[in-house]
């Protein structure tokens, strides 16, 4: 009957009086135990026990347990003093059996209860509710006891007179056992109570109870002493005492793991809840390769950011593309607490390269197995992640895993969610030796400092060679290898819980792992299909995803309060700066428009273009918001050279212009176009920036500065790189202006000659860019000299002139104090003119300029008058700069400003 109850309590099917109400034992039983834990004399007793005790896992601080006269012996747990059960097994059956649980018995048929605990256990499970449940619990027993002496002092009938209880306790160094070896009785109903001898014999059992009791309180009091001083010590790990740790696994202990099928092995000793510290920095290292997997890594950044409360530290190993990608993208983020290094993957290449290799990640996918050799030898532990792995919870939970490895264990994985290692799978199918079902590499905790110790390196590279001699090659990259040499070392594993790596292939079993989306931590979509993946629960999956894909960046640049962090030499200079700026200062939005550090990632399309050999070859430079987006497709059409453009969008409209990419025929043919975003932040629209961003992420030798509404005539390109030997550029300050033109009319037959430009320009289809709003922007270039001419000639500089030029790429940047409308192209144009560029007009080029409808910056500078006198200003102090910089040379500038 006993073996059948404790069977029953195991599995979570008896129900337990807690206070007012009744739950089930499995929400009263969160804290972990292994089999050392269970009293000798009970698996002694009940072997069934024990194999129960282990499969479950679970246990607590405090064994409630009672015995009758004939021997059974049944235990029972509890987390709180006013937990009650009966006190015989007999009793146990009749409540059990009559399906109303076990609960606080009646006065008269409890013979004996007691509490067995032991140093480890209280010194392990520290929680303050812990804490305060145990202390409770101690305070309680006396004052319980010294009830049932008084209560027992009177006579009176006893539906159960035969039943005798005892008191035990166990003693942390001597185990569990009867006090003194004797039983104690708790109730003076005896059957010789109506002896001669009673009143005598009472007596001595009332002195004798007085004694035990008296060393029970000694011990009580003892046991508490040590529980208040277990609660003030810290963990072993616990750097300083001024900071603060918290657990990370508490409510995703044990039983989480049963259903993850995680097998007792891996089930820590009724312990210490593993801890981080709150300032502890946590290492994750991610292999990155490549132009869309820079764009994912972007995405697990933002669902591990979101989440954390400590510092990272990121170990990127990546090729030159994604190390261009990503160390402009964090510079420019510039998250407070967070490290970024860059280990060269090309470098690693020979480690690896002679493993053959059908995955889709390339070499790439084989670079975890070298981290060891890869990551500094002072690194002790590191969280390894793929890059299409999304985070629900925060990463500090994985990183406390740590703490629960023992002996040998150095590597931490899910099991693999698939049949792909069962085999089978079709006709033929053989894949690479595994433990069971195997394990997935998409999330690995990684004990390098031990793994370097066992020689990792040696250990996986003759593994990988014994096996290629008859797999040829790996199917699935490094987890291939992974697998064999923990199928030959399985002691070298420990076995996350499945919830740290959700799989979402097409045949995955991972419903089996969550039951409600609290379960969920880590989501890996390691299907080639990513997002279009078959899942019945995937819409929930991708909304998760697409939450932070779409999440502004922005927002996660907050600071962990209490954790100090050292600020970078940008973020210094940039406090600098804005400290120097006057709050009250009407301008003041401006002037701080130009210290604004946005977040840019650099080439979001794949990008894949080699400049002419020859060294003439022009690279179109334009910038744009997203309501000029259908702009694209036609610039594409009409200049087949390079094309660098930078856009201005938030993060939910970055993944919408790379929808619109990936479904154009158009944009996905061409390789040759740059696409730089520019996250939005503030109020103004940084063209300046953008400019600056675009033109200094080119390949070629020179530069056509356009804007995105205009379109080049046909073969300008080509025209273009002949004109660039015509007026060797390459040995002479020139700037090649292209003549620009507009129409009013959203449907346009394009010239495709001078000649038919003429003639629309004469019969009032086309018109010289701006004549009617803003002539002096383009009057220098003389149209009227442009209508004849057949070879280049020069125009001097006058106020106001804003030409569209070719130039050579080391040309001087854009100001960035000019932001919106207004004075962005004039000033640069000054600034060459002062650098002594000769402005040469192009005979048989021009580009022309589609309507759109006004842009909001534009409309702020017509409605609001303080726009257009701190624009003003800004014009006047860029003068003053100007003359500061270029002395007497500069003087024309303030002339001719004070003349136009």
């Amino acid at each position: 009957m006993v073996s059948r109850i404790l069977d029953d309590i195991l599995s979570y099917n008896v129900l337990l009086r807690h206070g007012n109400g009744i739950k089930n034992i499995r929400s009263l039983m969160p804290a972990t135990c292994t089999v050392s834990s269970i009293p000798a004399e009970i698996r002694q007793q009940d072997p069934s026990f024990a194999v129960n005790l282990s499969r479950s896992s679970k246990a607590k601080a405090f064994y409630f347990f009672a015995r009758d006269a004939a021997g059974e012996t049944a235990t029972f747990f509890s987390t709180a003093p006013r937990l009650g059960l009966a006190g015989s097994a007999a009793e146990t059956r009749k409540y059990y059996e009559g399906g109303r649980g076990l609960h606080a018995p009646d006065r008269d048929t409890v013979l004996g209860l007691g509490i067995a605990t032991s140093e480890r256990m209280l010194g392990i499970c520290r929680g303050r509710r812990k804490f305060l449940a145990a202390s409770l619990t101690l305070l309680c027993i006396p004052a319980i006891t010294w009830i049932y002496l008084f209560a027992g002092s009177f006579e009176g009938p006893s539906p159960e007179p035969a039943l005798q209880g005892k008191l035990w306790s166990r003693d942390p160094h001597l185990g569990s056992s009867p006090l003194d070896g004797k039983p104690v009785s708790l109730s003076p109903l005896e059957s010789q109570a109506h002896s001669p001898r009673y009143a005598a014999s009472s007596q001595r059992e009332r002195e004798s109870l007085e004694v035990r009791m008296r060393e029970v309180e000694a011990e009580n009091r003892a046991l508490r002493r040590q529980l208040s001083l277990a609660q003030g010590r810290g963990p072993a790990h616990r750097r300083g005492n001024h900071s603060r740790t918290y657990s990370m696994e508490e409510g995703t202990g044990d039983s989480e793991n049963l259903r993850a099928g995680i097998v007792a092995g891996n089930s820590s000793e009724c312990g210490q809840q593993p801890v981080v510290e709150k300032c502890e920095t946590i290492h994750v290292a991610i292999v990155c390769a490549g132009y869309n997997a820079s764009r994912d890594v972007v995405t697990l950044v933002k669902s591990v950011l979101f989440h954390r409360r400590n510092p990272l530290h990121f170990h990127l190993i990546a090729d030159s593309i994604a190390e261009q990608i990503l160390a402009t993208l964090f510079q420019t983020w510039m998250v407070p607490a967070v490290r970024v290094d860059f280990y060269n993957a090309d470098e690693l290449k020979s480690e690896v390269s002679w493993i053959p290799n059908k995955h889709y990640s390339g070499i790439y996918g084989l670079m975890k197995l070298v981290l060891t050799k890869t990551l500094p030898a002072n690194l002790e532990r590191v969280i390894v992640l793929d890059t299409d792995i999304t985070f629900a919870t925060d990463i500090a939970e994985l990183w406390a895993v740590f703490h629960k490895f023992k002996g040998q264990q150095v590597l931490g994985l899910v099991e693999n969610q698939s049949d792909w290692y069962l085999g089978n799978l079709w006709k033929n199918h053989r894949p690479w030796p595994a433990l069971g079902r195997g394990y997935n590499t998409g999330v690995i905790l990684l004990l390098l400092d031990k793994l370097r110790k066992m020689k990792w390196e040696q250990m996986w590279r003759l593994t990988a060679e014994r096996e290629l001699m008859g797999m040829l090659s790996t199917s699935l990259a490094d987890q291939d290898i992974f697998n064999a040499v923990i199928k030959q070392n399985p002691f070298l594993v420990y076995q996350l819980p499945c919830f740290w790596n959700v799989q979402l292939s097409d045949h995955t079993r991972s419903e089996q792992c969550y039951r409600d989306v609290s379960d969920l931590k880590v989501i890996h979509w390691n299907s080639p299909k990513k997002l279009r993946v078959k899942n019945k629960h995937v819409e929930f999956f991708r909304n998760l995803y697409l939450t932070f894909l779409e999440y502004d960046g922005n927002l996660l640049r907050r600071e962990l309060f209490g954790c100090p962090s050292e600020a970078d030499v940008n973020s210094k200079n940039l406090q600098k700066q804005l400290s120097e700026l006057d709050e009250d200062d009407l301008c003041y939005e401006f002037r701080r428009e130009r210290f604004t550090v946005h977040r840019t990632h650099l080439y979001f399309l794949h990008y894949e273009y080699e400049p002419a050999a020859d060294g003439t070859d022009v690279t179109l430079v334009a910038q744009l918001s997203m309501d000029r987006l259908q702009m694209l497709e036609a610039i594409c059409k009409h200049w087949e050279g390079p094309i660098s453009l930078a856009l201005y969008l938030s993060d939910a409209e970055a993944q919408q212009f790379l929808r619109y990419a990936q479904g154009s025929e158009v944009l996905m043919s061409r390789h040759n176009v740059g696409y730089h975003i520019v996250y939005k932040e503030g109020q103004f629209y940084p063209v300046n920036l953008l400019r600056n961003v675009a033109m200094k992420h080119i390949s070629t030798p020179y530069t056509f500065l356009s804007d995105i509404d205009f379109l080049p005539m046909y073969g300008l390109y080509e025209y273009l790189r002949k004109s660039v030997i015509q007026l060797d550029l390459a040995n002479t300050k020139k700037a090649m202006i292209v003549p620009a033109f507009e129409t009013l009319r959203y449907r346009l037959s394009f010239p495709k000659s001078k000649a038919e430009l003429l003639s629309m320009l004469d019969m009032g289809t086309l018109f010289t860019f701006r004549y009617h709003v803003w002539t002096k922007g383009h009057a220098p270039t003389n149209f009227a000299k442009w209508r004849t001419a057949t070879t280049p000639y020069r125009v001097e500089w006058e106020a106001d002139f804003e030409p569209y030029v070719v130039v050579r790429q080391d040309c001087p940047e854009y100001d960035r104090r000019f932001v919106g409308f207004g004075w962005n192209k004039v000033a640069h144009i000054m600034e060459l003119d002062a650098q002594e560029y000769e402005f040469i007009v192009l005979p048989n080029a021009y580009m022309i300029h589609m309507p759109h409808a006004p842009s909001f910056d534009i409309t702020k500078f017509r409605s609001n008058k303080q726009y257009r006198i701190c624009l003003k200003t800004l014009k006047e102090e860029f003068q003053q700069d100007m003359s500061r910089r270029y002395g007497f040379a500069a003087l024309k500038y303030l002339t001719a400003e004070n003349n136009s």
